[in-house]
């Protein structure tokens, strides 16, 4: 049986294919995978962080210090475009509709998801289509996994306790294998293929974490979220990556996710402002929602535009990946 031939015929297949099958099996059938010991630690959402952490390590190693610029500026445009598509939608939508927002779709959802990206699918799709700084830049994406630039952009970051050991213990794994790689040479082709090898794995573990009965439970304003998300900021994402960045886009795609995470962020806002309780139950229902489409849509959009645009594994006719503007 061909298997891994037919896996990689699916655009991000090497990802994407895991992490169905993980959210099925998490959907019908998740006592299977949690029977305990190693079982559970490698095909369940518990070794998500481990095997993240792992890829990130073995990343470290092939950086030297002089990319820490280019790591900065790539990962910084990401951030703060993402930032500001989902502050100006969301804050648009709570002038004009109020809380309550529009079509069933809640202002605090909006924010909560649109300023959120998925890390994992990000490393995942930039492992197999970006290079080393496109990769590293999640350590400083880091930042928008939580409440922060939630709260942030809903005036209220006077209030938000920044989780500085928390971003410290993101940037652990890199940096100490950005230590090692620059110490010694020969680490780096030693570690190198382990960050490939793992991809799969995170699909499977992140799909262990995706119920697609949230897509029932978010209703029609939950897919929709997810929709606005992937597109609505996705094109915002990517022009601002192009024109300013003068960079092809395809990491702009690969940011324009709801990260799980952020399924926790409508009751964060709840707790520090309560006038926001009363739609806490429906904001998490659609960001979960958002989450289970964007990570879905995200590496199908992404495949098609690395390979129509080009990109590091598919450059075009007359691109230099090894020059920071390509376009």
């Amino acid at each position: 049986m061909k298997i891994l031939q037919n896996v990689r015929k699916v655009p991000a297949g090497m990802m994407v294919v895991p992490m169905v099958l993980g959210s099925l099996i998490n959907t019908f059938v998740p006592e299977i995978v949690k029977i305990g010991s190693f079982t559970t630690a490698t095909f369940t959402s518990a070794g998500t962080a481990t095997a993240i952490g792992i890829q990130l390590f073995c990343l470290g190693t092939t950086l030297q210090l002089s990319d820490m610029p280019k790591v900065l500026k790539r990962g910084g445009l990401l951030l703060i475009a993402k930032f500001i598509i989902g502050a100006a939608i969301g804050i648009a939508i709570g002038m004009l509709c109020g809380k309550a927002g529009f079509l069933g779709l809640t202002t605090l959802a909006v924010i909560s998801a649109v300023t959120n990206s998925n890390g994992s699918v990000y490393l995942a799709l930039m492992t197999e289509y970006g290079d080393e700084t496109d990769c590293a830049s999640m350590a400083l994406l880091s930042i928008n996994d939580g409440p922060f630039l939630t709260l942030v952009a809903m005036g209220a970051s006077g209030l938000a306790n920044i989780p500085l050991v928390a971003l410290v213990a993101a940037v652990g794994p890199l940096l100490m294998g950005m230590i090692l790689g620059n110490l010694d040479k020969e680490i780096p082709k030693f570690v190198a293929p382990a960050g490939t090898i793992l991809i799969p794995f995170v699909g499977f573990c992140l799909g262990a974490g995706i119920k697609l009965t949230n897509l029932v439970k978010g209703g029609f304003g939950g897919i929709l979220l997810g929709l606005i998300c992937c597109l609505v900021g996705g094109i915002f994402i990517v022009a601002c990556e192009r024109f300013v960045g003068h960079r092809p886009g395809y990491a702009a795609w690969g940011v324009s996710t709801t990260a799980g995470n952020a399924v926790a962020v409508p009751a964060a806002v709840a707790l520090i402002d309560p006038a926001w309780a009363p739609y806490e139950s429906v904001a998490t229902a659609q960001v979960a929602a958002a989450a289970v489409v964007t990570a879905i849509m995200v590496p199908f959009i992404t495949s098609w535009w690395a390979k129509k645009y080009g990109c590091p594994k598919y450059p075009l006719a007359g691109q230099d990946f090894g020059k920071e503007n390509v376009i």
